[in-house]
C-alpha cells in the first residue's frame, strides 16, 4: 500500500484513509491511484465487511485537486489525469460492499464528489463541504452531475456557480449529511454504518447498491467527456493557471 493512504482493519471492517494531512489529503495522481487500488483489495478480502473513507489529520477529509501539481498540468495530460480522479468514482461505486464516508474536516471539489458517491456520509459540526472549481477557473461539471443525483436544480446551480462551501448543518439539511456527531466520533459512527449495512441481507442489499449504482453511471460518460472539453478550453486559455499562481504564491508567503 502506498504511504499516501494507510488501511487499518478492526471487526470486519476496514477503514482507508487518505494520508496526506500536510495538503489538507488533496487529490495527486498518486493519492487517486492509491485510493482506488485500496477499495479494490478491500472489496476482494473476505474478512472485510464494509469499508470507511476518511481523511487523515483534523483539517480535512480532502480539500480537492492538489493545485501544485494541477498547475503544471498540459492540455494533452487532462483526459488521462481528470480519469484518475473519475476513476476513484466509479471504484466506490463498484465496490459491492458498503463504502461510507468519514468527513472529518472540509471536503471540497474532488473530495465532496468522493463523498457523495460513497453509500452514506458521516460529519461533525464545523466541518465545511462543496464544489469550488468555478473560483479556481475550472468548469463544474461532473460534480454538477454528481450534486444532481442528490439535490434539486437550482441548489446544484447555486453551489456550482457561486462555488461557495456549505456549511454542516446546511448540507445536513439538504440530506447530503446522514449523520452528525462530534468530531471525535465521526469514524467510530461510520463504522457502525458499514457494520449495519453489512449484516442486511446479502442479495438485498447488494441489489439495491446495485441499481443505485446503475443510476448514478447513467450520464457520467456524457459528463466526464464535457468536463474533459471544459477543462482543456480553460486550461488553453489560462484562466485555471494564473488563479493557481496566485494562490501558490499566497502560501508560500504565508510560510515564509
Amino acid at each position: 500500500m502506498s504511504d499516501v493512504t494507510t488501511i487499518t482493519r478492526e471487526d470486519g471492517i476496514a477503514v482507508l484513509a487518505l494520508n496526506r494531512p500536510e495538503r489538507r489529503n488533496a487529490l495527486t495522481i498518486e493519492l487517486a491511484r492509491a485510493i482506488r487500488a485500496g477499495l479494490i483489495e478491500l472489496d476482494a478480502d473476505p474478512e472485510v465487511r464494509g469499508i470507511v473513507l476518511t481523511g487523515a489529520g483534523d483539517k480535512a477529509f480532502c480539500a480537492g485537486v492538489d493545485l501544485a501539481e494541477a498547475r503544471g498540468r498540459q492540455v494533452h495530460e487532462i483526459e488521462n489525469r481528470f480519469g484518475e480522479v473519475v476513476a476513484i468514482y466509479r471504484q466506490i461505486l463498484d465496490t459491492k460492499k458498503p463504502v461510507v464516508c468519514a468527513l472529518n474536516g472540509v471536503a471540497a471539489g474532488g473530495g465532496f464528489q468522493i463523498a457523495l458517491v460513497c453509500d452514506q456520509r458521516v460529519a461533525h459540526p464545523g466541518m465545511r463541504m462543496g464544489q469550488p472549481e468555478v473560483n479556481a477557473g475550472i468548469p463544474s461539471i461532473v460534480g454538477t452531475h454528481w450534486m444532481l443525483l442528490h439535490l434539486g436544480w437550482s441548489t446544484v446551480q447555486d453551489l456550482s456557480f457561486t462555488g461557495r462551501l456549505m456549511e454542516a448543518d446546511e448540507a445536513r439539511a439538504h440530506g447530503l449529511i446522514n449523520h452528525m456527531v462530534e468530531a471525535d466520533h465521526v469514524v467510530a459512527k461510520a463504522r457502525e454504518v458499514a457494520l449495519d449495512f453489512a449484516s442486511k441481507p446479502s442479495v438485498a442489499w447488494a441489489r439495491t447498491k446495485a441499481r443505485f449504482r446503475e443510476l448514478a453511471l447513467d450520464g457520467l460518460d456524457e459528463a466526464f467527456r464535457a468536463g474533459v472539453l471544459g477543462q482543456q478550453e480553460a486550461f488553453a486559455k489560462g484562466e485555471p493557471q494564473a488563479i493557481m499562481d496566485a494562490f501558490l504564491a499566497a502560501r508560500a508567503a504565508k510560510k515564509g
